[in-house]
């Protein structure tokens, strides 16, 4: 069993931002493209909850979880 990976924190410069704009802005996702089917397909996590929503505002301290990674925004 592998241990899970620690969540990284990433500035966002700001108190809010786009759940796709972060994905590719925090590196879980190189292409809109990509987050967009990511998101739909339910793959992405925010809080530890499906979010299928590419609009929705992530605050600070959101938690976004992609193919085991977790990232949360900071300030």
């Amino acid at each position: 069993m592998t241990a899970p990976q620690p969540t990284e924190d990433v500035s966002i410069g700001g108190d809010s931002i786009r759940l796709g704009q972060f994905m590719k802005f925090a590196g879980l996702l190189d292409s809109g493209g990509d987050v967009k089917e990511a998101i739909i397909d339910g793959y992405v996590l925010v809080n530890g909850e499906v979010d299928r929503r590419r609009g929705r505002q992530l605050q600070l301290g959101d938690v976004v979880t992609f193919e085991g990674r977790s990232v949360r925004v900071r300030p």
